[in-house]
């Protein structure tokens, strides 16, 4: 069962500490007490320390064993010890009332300073008429002077700045506590406007001392009247800004005189001509308050009463954690360790741009074995194994050739010399002139064959069709010129005998007949090709 709120349209000032769904009956009342000790307590600790600081700094000592920081500095700590109750209000709104700490300034929840403002212009005229008329007042001699002696300007200047500092924090925490924690206390149980203003002007009263029955009830007019402005308007601003005026305006004539700040009376001592004058000023400074509160129109109910939220939507809290019955997840990753801030997760990130693998190059993903002849090595050139296509329009590759001692294919004629083009076939070459290269590769140094000739190796020159080097693409050796065309303009070489022996080149294999054949060396990749002819 869910409670709701017994005032839906809001609350005046007075009724402000039921806004809370927490609120019970003893929260006001256990209030009170923790505020009452809270400030005996922290006033005295502050007066020890004080006199401790005061007898090491060497300050002299009083006859009632305090110490004589001066009437500037002494009046200054007074009412820094009175301010220090404006944070302990607030807290015990925070933590023992469970509402808002700003509900105890205004029904809006914080302070308004621009009705502030409204509020001390309002309390200008009540401050200049109690002044003008006090002059004229007699004292208790019957004269209407005195002989006070003038402080001097610098004495005087200093005083009034720290009076300007220190006033308003004392003025406001002593309206926080009484038109306040304590207006609110007594509304918590009394609907009335004018039963709740009671209590708390009777206690302001009593807390200035007991001097003479005029001052006395003086103090208590100035507390009924601001408790009511402060209910009608909604907030501690009127009350606020009359009592920093009017104790500014006391303080500051004080320190005109020489020990005018060190005398010990107070509100409460003042004589009756001088208790009437302050109250005049007071309802004077009402009716203006009340004049301007109908034309500005400060808000003086707070909003709706906030619901208690019901247990079943309350927030669940696990017993043991977010994790309850598990462990906490050390990390965002739950048990496992966090990923690691590179790319590749907890792996170790790859040493180049290609991951692990070596980047791409000529030869692909994969080096060709040292040494080794196509199809492992490159392909030599654009168009693979095979030589491009001459500028005569042949088909590149091998072409028979009649064999014989003065056919250009016979081994005779020699591999070194340079020999005419074979005829283009328009059908291409013949099967069986591509069969002499469609032999295994064999490298040098491999045994020879069954008829006594060494194996032909790819490019090389086979005894049948003796193709030349430069249409199979290959490198002109340091052994063999380039096979290309003779010009047509140029002289025809001798052609050698078939008798004489083919000189042996390093490296040639032994013939059967005592002459020797020539094996070329494989050709290397386009990457180790020597860049020119070397010396044999």
């Amino acid at each position: 069962m869910t409670a709701t709120s017994p005032d839906p349209t809001g609350l005046p000032y007075h009724r402000m500490a039921r806004y809370s769904p927490h609120h019970r009956w003893w929260r006001p009342l256990l209030g009170t007490v923790v505020l009452v000790f809270g400030s005996v307590l922290a006033t005295v600790f502050l007066y020890i320390l004080t006199d401790g600081i005061g007898t090491a700094a060497g300050y002299p000592e009083l006859p009632d064993g305090g110490v004589d920081f001066g009437p500037v500095l002494g009046t200054g700590l007074d009412l820094a010890f009175i301010a220090v109750d404006l944070p302990l209000v607030l807290l015990a709104v925070l933590w023992l009332g469970r509402r808002p700490a700003g509900t105890v300034a205004s029904v809006t929840g914080r302070p308004r300073w621009r009705w502030l403002a409204w509020c001390l212009l309002a309390a200008v005229p009540a401050m200049v008429l109690l002044p003008m008329v006090a002059i004229f007042l007699p004292d208790d001699q019957g004269d209407g002077g005195g002989s006070d002696v003038w402080v001097g300007w610098q004495t005087f200047l200093l005083s009034l700045a720290m009076l300007v500092v220190l006033v308003p924090l004392q003025s406001a925490a002593e309206e926080y506590v009484f038109r306040g924690w304590l207006l609110q206390a007594a509304g918590a149980f009394l609907r009335s406007p004018w039963l709740a203003v009671l209590p708390q002007a009777v206690l302001f009263a009593a807390a200035h001392g007991w001097g003479t029955p005029w001052g006395f009830a003086d103090l208590l007019v100035f507390g009924a009247v601001a408790g009511l402005l402060t209910i009608r308007t909604g907030g501690l601003e009127a009350s606020i800004a009359l009592h920093a005026l009017n104790n500014l305006l006391a303080f500051g004539v004080s320190a005109m005189y020489v020990d005018g700040l060190a005398s010990d009376e107070t509100a409460a001592d003042a004589p009756w001509q001088l208790a009437l004058v302050d109250m005049a000023s007071v309802l004077l400074f009402a009716a203006i308050v009340l004049w301007l509160a109908r034309r500005r129109h400060p808000q003086n109910l707070s909003a709706p009463v906030p619901e208690p939220i019901p247990p079943h939507l309350l927030p669940y809290i696990p017993p043991q954690g977010a994790y309850w019955p598990y462990a906490q997840a050390p990390g965002a990753y739950g048990p496992y360790p966090q990923q690691a801030p590179g790319a590749y997760g907890p792996y170790p990130q790859p040493p180049g741009p290609h991951g692990a693998y070596p980047p791409p190059g000529a030869h692909g993903a994969y080096a060709p074995p040292p040494g080794a002849v196509w199809p492992y090595a490159s392909p030599q050139g654009s168009h693979g194994p095979y030589a491009p296509p001459p500028s005569n329009g042949a088909v590149p590759g091998p072409a028979a050739a009649p064999s014989g001692p003065d056919g250009p294919g016979s081994a005779a004629s020699g591999a070194d010399e340079p020999g005419p083009a074979a005829p283009s076939d328009p059908d291409g070459p013949s099967p069986a002139a591509l069969g002499s290269t469609a032999s295994s590769p064999v490298l040098p140094g491999d045994a020879p064959g069954p008829d006594g000739s060494s194996p032909t190796a790819p490019g090389a020159v086979s005894d049948s069709a003796a193709p030349s080097s430069a249409a199979l693409g290959d490198a002109p050796s340091p052994a063999e010129p380039s096979s290309a065309a003779p010009r047509p303009d140029a002289p025809r070489p001798a052609e050698p005998s078939p008798a004489a022996p083919h000189p042996a080149a390093p490296g040639d294999a032994p013939s059967p007949d005592g002459t020797s054949r020539a094996v070329p060396a494989p050709a290397d990749p386009p990457s180790r090709q020597p860049s020119g002819p070397q010396e044999s």
